[in-house]
Protein backbone atom coordinates (compact mmCIF):
# COMPACT_ATOMS: atom_id res chain seq x y z
CA UNK A 1 0.00 0.00 0.00
CA UNK A 2 2.79 2.26 0.98
CA UNK A 3 3.98 2.98 -3.16
CA UNK A 4 0.51 3.68 -3.58
CA UNK A 5 0.02 6.64 -1.41
CA UNK A 6 1.20 9.93 -3.05
CA UNK A 7 2.34 11.71 0.08
CA UNK A 8 5.16 14.34 0.31
CA UNK A 9 8.35 12.52 0.99
CA UNK A 10 9.66 13.62 4.50
CA UNK A 11 6.32 12.42 5.69
CA UNK A 12 6.06 9.21 3.78
CA UNK A 13 9.18 8.08 4.73
CA UNK A 14 8.51 8.56 8.83
CA UNK A 15 4.95 7.03 8.44
CA UNK A 16 5.60 4.44 6.03
CA UNK A 17 5.63 1.81 8.91
CA UNK A 18 1.64 3.16 9.76
CA UNK A 19 0.62 2.65 5.76
CA UNK A 20 0.91 -1.39 6.49
CA UNK A 21 -0.50 -1.91 9.90
CA UNK A 22 -3.25 -3.49 10.20
CA UNK A 23 -5.39 -0.79 10.88
CA UNK A 24 -4.76 1.38 7.74
CA UNK A 25 -5.08 -1.70 6.24
CA UNK A 26 -8.78 -1.62 7.65
CA UNK A 27 -9.22 1.86 7.39
CA UNK A 28 -8.47 1.69 3.48
CA UNK A 29 -10.99 -1.02 2.93
CA UNK A 30 -13.14 0.79 4.69
CA UNK A 31 -13.09 3.78 2.41
CA UNK A 32 -12.97 1.79 -0.58
CA UNK A 33 -16.14 0.35 0.47
CA UNK A 34 -18.04 3.20 1.19
CA UNK A 35 -17.12 4.81 -2.10
CA UNK A 36 -18.92 1.65 -3.71
CA UNK A 37 -21.48 1.58 -1.78
CA UNK A 38 -22.30 4.99 -3.37
CA UNK A 39 -21.60 7.30 -0.58
CA UNK A 40 -19.63 10.98 -1.06
CA UNK A 41 -16.65 11.52 0.89
CA UNK A 42 -14.89 14.88 1.38
CA UNK A 43 -12.30 15.63 0.65
CA UNK A 44 -11.45 13.66 -2.30
CA UNK A 45 -8.56 11.50 -1.90
CA UNK A 46 -5.82 13.58 -3.25
CA UNK A 47 -6.51 15.84 -0.96
CA UNK A 48 -6.95 13.18 2.18
CA UNK A 49 -3.01 14.09 3.20
CA UNK A 50 -2.97 17.68 1.85
CA UNK A 51 -1.91 18.82 5.30
CA UNK A 52 0.62 16.88 5.33
CA UNK A 53 1.92 17.74 1.43
CA UNK A 54 1.64 21.61 2.26
CA UNK A 55 3.84 21.45 5.16
CA UNK A 56 6.76 19.18 4.91
CA UNK A 57 7.73 18.10 8.19
CA UNK A 58 11.58 19.93 8.55
CA UNK A 59 9.10 23.00 7.83
CA UNK A 60 6.49 22.80 10.82
CA UNK A 61 6.59 25.71 13.07
CA UNK A 62 2.97 26.05 14.16
CA UNK A 63 0.36 22.89 14.31
CA UNK A 64 -3.48 23.28 14.22
CA UNK A 65 -5.86 20.80 15.41
CA UNK A 66 -8.86 20.35 14.07
CA UNK A 67 -11.55 17.28 14.69
CA UNK A 68 -13.27 16.80 11.34
CA UNK A 69 -13.56 17.59 7.70
CA UNK A 70 -16.58 19.70 6.50
CA UNK A 71 -18.90 17.60 5.55
CA UNK A 72 -20.73 19.52 2.87
CA UNK A 73 -20.04 19.14 -0.93
CA UNK A 74 -17.19 21.42 -2.08
CA UNK A 75 -15.89 22.92 1.34
CA UNK A 76 -13.50 20.10 2.55
CA UNK A 77 -9.38 20.51 0.80
CA UNK A 78 -7.59 18.82 3.54
CA UNK A 79 -6.86 21.59 5.99
CA UNK A 80 -8.47 22.36 9.40
CA UNK A 81 -10.82 25.09 9.71
CA UNK A 82 -10.42 25.88 5.73
CA UNK A 83 -13.32 25.78 2.83
CA UNK A 84 -12.18 26.08 -0.67
CA UNK A 85 -12.03 29.62 -2.68
CA UNK A 86 -15.78 30.59 -3.30
CA UNK A 87 -17.63 29.05 -0.48
CA UNK A 88 -18.83 30.85 2.65
CA UNK A 89 -16.25 31.47 5.16
CA UNK A 90 -17.67 29.27 8.17
CA UNK A 91 -18.77 30.80 11.68
CA UNK A 92 -15.72 29.15 13.58
CA UNK A 93 -13.31 30.68 11.26
CA UNK A 94 -15.13 34.01 10.69
CA UNK A 95 -14.48 34.25 14.88
CA UNK A 96 -10.99 33.57 14.06
CA UNK A 97 -10.56 36.20 11.91
CA UNK A 98 -12.15 38.71 14.67
CA UNK A 99 -9.33 37.39 17.10
CA UNK A 100 -6.26 38.02 13.75
CA UNK A 101 -7.91 41.61 13.99
CA UNK A 102 -8.01 42.37 17.66
CA UNK A 103 -4.30 40.71 17.93
CA UNK A 104 -1.91 41.43 15.09
CA UNK A 105 -4.17 43.66 13.26
CA UNK A 106 -5.56 41.08 10.44
CA UNK A 107 -7.57 42.82 7.53
CA UNK A 108 -11.06 40.78 6.36
CA UNK A 109 -11.18 38.53 3.34
CA UNK A 110 -13.61 38.01 1.57
CA UNK A 111 -12.46 33.63 1.64
CA UNK A 112 -11.48 31.32 4.10
CA UNK A 113 -9.27 29.41 2.18
CA UNK A 114 -5.74 29.03 4.25
CA UNK A 115 -3.44 27.08 2.21
CA UNK A 116 -1.02 30.75 2.91
CA UNK A 117 -0.64 29.90 6.13
CA UNK A 118 0.56 25.95 5.16
CA UNK A 119 2.86 26.95 2.74
CA UNK A 120 4.53 28.69 5.48
CA UNK A 121 4.91 25.88 8.42
CA UNK A 122 1.52 25.94 9.71
CA UNK A 123 0.58 22.06 9.97
CA UNK A 124 -3.17 22.25 9.70
CA UNK A 125 -4.29 19.11 11.18
CA UNK A 126 -7.77 17.31 11.27
CA UNK A 127 -7.84 14.43 13.67
CA UNK A 128 -9.98 12.35 10.85
CA UNK A 129 -9.36 13.27 7.54
CA UNK A 130 -12.66 11.94 5.69
CA UNK A 131 -16.30 12.31 6.16
CA UNK A 132 -19.53 10.97 4.81
CA UNK A 133 -21.28 13.64 2.96
CA UNK A 134 -24.48 15.03 5.67
CA UNK A 135 -22.54 12.94 8.53
CA UNK A 136 -21.09 14.73 10.91
CA UNK A 137 -18.08 13.19 12.36
CA UNK A 138 -19.14 9.58 10.29
CA UNK A 139 -15.64 8.33 10.39
CA UNK A 140 -14.79 8.66 13.38
CA UNK A 141 -13.49 5.39 14.97
CA UNK A 142 -12.20 3.71 11.98
CA UNK A 143 -8.19 4.39 12.22
CA UNK A 144 -7.65 8.15 10.80
CA UNK A 145 -7.18 9.46 15.11
CA UNK A 146 -4.31 6.59 15.36
CA UNK A 147 -2.82 7.71 12.15
CA UNK A 148 -2.89 11.38 13.34
CA UNK A 149 -1.67 10.71 16.63
CA UNK A 150 1.43 9.44 14.92
CA UNK A 151 1.91 12.54 13.15
CA UNK A 152 1.71 14.73 16.50
CA UNK A 153 4.15 12.20 17.49
CA UNK A 154 6.64 12.70 15.24
CA UNK A 155 6.25 16.77 15.27
CA UNK A 156 6.70 16.53 19.04
CA UNK A 157 10.11 14.47 18.97
CA UNK A 158 11.81 15.45 15.68
CA UNK A 159 11.23 19.38 14.98
CA UNK A 160 12.92 21.85 18.25
CA UNK A 161 10.68 24.02 18.77
CA UNK A 162 6.86 24.41 17.45
CA UNK A 163 3.97 25.68 19.10
CA UNK A 164 0.92 23.90 19.14
CA UNK A 165 -2.63 25.81 19.02
CA UNK A 166 -4.69 23.55 20.75
CA UNK A 167 -8.80 25.25 20.33
CA UNK A 168 -11.13 22.96 22.75
CA UNK A 169 -10.92 19.99 25.29
CA UNK A 170 -10.83 17.76 21.84
CA UNK A 171 -7.84 19.35 20.67
CA UNK A 172 -6.09 19.62 24.14
CA UNK A 173 -6.98 16.01 24.87
CA UNK A 174 -5.17 14.80 21.39
CA UNK A 175 -2.08 16.74 22.31
CA UNK A 176 -1.90 16.12 25.86
CA UNK A 177 1.48 14.43 25.80
CA UNK A 178 3.60 16.85 23.24
CA UNK A 179 6.68 18.37 25.34
CA UNK A 180 5.65 21.66 27.33
CA UNK A 181 9.46 22.10 27.90
CA UNK A 182 10.37 21.90 24.21
CA UNK A 183 7.63 23.46 22.63
CA UNK A 184 4.83 26.14 23.44
CA UNK A 185 1.22 24.61 23.66
CA UNK A 186 -1.34 27.64 23.82
CA UNK A 187 -4.85 26.61 24.42
CA UNK A 188 -8.27 28.12 24.69
CA UNK A 189 -12.00 27.26 23.92
CA UNK A 190 -13.02 26.40 20.47
CA UNK A 191 -13.55 29.29 18.21
CA UNK A 192 -17.50 28.11 17.50
CA UNK A 193 -20.29 30.76 18.15
CA UNK A 194 -20.81 28.33 21.25
CA UNK A 195 -18.07 28.38 23.06
CA UNK A 196 -15.95 31.77 21.32
CA UNK A 197 -17.01 34.49 24.03
CA UNK A 198 -15.48 32.28 27.01
CA UNK A 199 -12.07 32.43 26.45
CA UNK A 200 -11.18 32.44 22.83
CA UNK A 201 -11.31 35.76 22.04
CA UNK A 202 -8.76 37.49 23.71
CA UNK A 203 -6.48 34.40 23.80
CA UNK A 204 -3.96 36.55 21.86
CA UNK A 205 -2.56 33.28 20.04
CA UNK A 206 -1.47 34.37 16.92
CA UNK A 207 0.86 37.11 18.24
CA UNK A 208 2.16 34.78 20.95
CA UNK A 209 3.15 32.34 18.43
CA UNK A 210 5.15 34.33 16.61
CA UNK A 211 6.64 36.07 19.62
CA UNK A 212 8.00 32.31 20.17
CA UNK A 213 9.29 31.65 17.19
CA UNK A 214 10.97 34.79 16.80
CA UNK A 215 12.41 34.24 20.21
CA UNK A 216 13.65 30.60 19.13
CA UNK A 217 15.43 32.46 15.94
CA UNK A 218 12.78 31.29 13.24
CA UNK A 219 10.58 33.42 10.69
CA UNK A 220 7.25 34.48 12.04
CA UNK A 221 4.06 33.61 10.27
CA UNK A 222 2.20 36.10 7.94
CA UNK A 223 -1.29 35.23 9.29
CA UNK A 224 -2.37 37.95 7.02
CA UNK A 225 -4.05 36.24 4.09
CA UNK A 226 -4.13 37.67 0.33
CA UNK A 227 -7.40 39.23 -0.68
CA UNK A 228 -6.90 36.70 -3.68
CA UNK A 229 -7.20 33.38 -2.44
CA UNK A 230 -5.26 31.62 -5.06
CA UNK A 231 -2.31 33.47 -4.58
Amino acid sequence: MVSEIRLEDSWKQRLSGEFSASYMQSLRAFLMAEKEAGKHIYPKGSEYFRALDLTPLDKVRVVILGQDPYHGPGRAHGLCFSVKPGVRTPPSLVNIYKELATDVGFKPVRHGFLEHWARQGVLMLNSVLTVEQAQAASHRGRGWEQFTDQVIRIVNEECPHVVFILWGAYAQKKAAFVDRNRHLVLTAPHPSPLSAHNGFFGCRHFSRANAFLEKNGMTPIDWQLPENPES
